[in-house]
């Protein structure tokens, strides 16, 4: 296993950021958070989490970065508390079962990688801790503050219509089916469809066309927006009339087209304007959340030893 790949799942897991422990045994304390203390063994911990993950240069830039990201969990941890959050054992058993499961692997055999490399069980359990803390907080203190403006959005949805999106159809999928096991190849039933495609003469007869071949449906799609729809076939729609139908597409269940049995011109920005809320959202969200966080850094108390 490449741990490149486990980066990727851990920092995937709940908007992960940071950990705080406490301390195992006494030893040098480095950094002092609003009270909270941050030992040598904690940040060469972190320190070795992060030499897993791929990242810093050296060994004294984990060192930094290990600091850094204690620094920022610990004051998560402290406004969680004065939040009245709280993070349970079962929630951070859940969270160390999700970072295994994308991993593909067992609990037991992420315990093994970790501590094949040095690193310490309990150091990501204690980042899943913050970042299920820090999710809490973002949903509490942070979302209520992010506002999206309806007139903004209409200016760049319709700003995003172009020719081919600004389509209203009627669909019906004729699909060849490829049955899970079978040796039919994609190319053989795409021939087929490409001939059915051929003798195609609209909606009304898609389906006793298709009692003339094995394993072929008529499925009623119903009315689509060209902006449901991915781009490719959006403009390969908007070039075909009533009762068209579309170049034959292997899917997963088998190859596919697209029969229009009707089509009208329809400015709709419902849906783009629904995917750009959530876009917009995401981001207005992470720039709120960070600027929580700044903000969290410049009124507390930190000592660097």
């Amino acid at each position: 296993m490449k741990f490149t790949r486990f980066i990727f799942a851990i920092s995937a897991m709940l908007l992960l950021a940071g950990s705080f422990t406490a301390p195992a045994r006494a030893d040098a304390v480095r950094v002092t958070v609003n009270g909270t203390l941050i030992t040598d063994t904690q940040i060469s911990l972190r320190a070795g989490l992060l030499r897993l993950e791929g990242r810093g240069s050296s060994n004294s830039a984990r060192l930094q970065m290990a600091s850094d990201e204690l620094v920022e969990e610990a004051l998560k941890l402290q406004e969680a508390e004065r939040l009245k959050i709280t993070v349970t054992d079962k929630q951070i058993t859940e969270g160390y079962l999700g970072v295994a499961r994308n991993l593909r692997v067992s609990v037991d055999k992420l315990n093994q990688i970790l501590r094949a490399s040095g690193v310490n069980v309990q150091t990501l359990k204690d980042r899943l801790k913050a970042g299920l803390a820090w999710q809490a907080i973002t949903q509490t203190a942070v979302v209520p503050r992010v506002q999206i403006s309806d007139l903004e959005l209409d200016q760049k949805a319709a700003g995003a219509l172009d020719d081919s999106s600004s389509y209203d159809y009627m669909l019906k999928e004729i699909l060849f089916i490829i049955p899970k096991g079978s040796k039919t190849s994609a190319s053989k039933r795409t021939a087929q469809a490409n001939q059915y495609r051929k003798s195609f003469q609209g909606c009304d007869s898609a389906v006793d066309l298709s009692l003339s071949y094995t394993d072929a449906a008529v499925i009623d799609v119903g009315r689509r927006h060209a902006t449901q729809l991915p781009d490719p076939i959006a403009k390969e729609l908007a070039g075909l009339q009533n009762g068209g139908i579309t170049k034959p597409r292997v899917s997963e269940s088998g190859v596919s087209m697209l029969a229009v049995c009707s089509k009208s011109s329809a400015r709709d920005l419902t849906f783009l304007k629904s995917e750009l809320r959530q876009e917009q959202g995401t981001e207005k969200l992470q720039d709120e959340a960070s600027d929580y966080l700044v903000r969290l850094k410049e009124r507390a108390a930190i000592t660097y030893r």
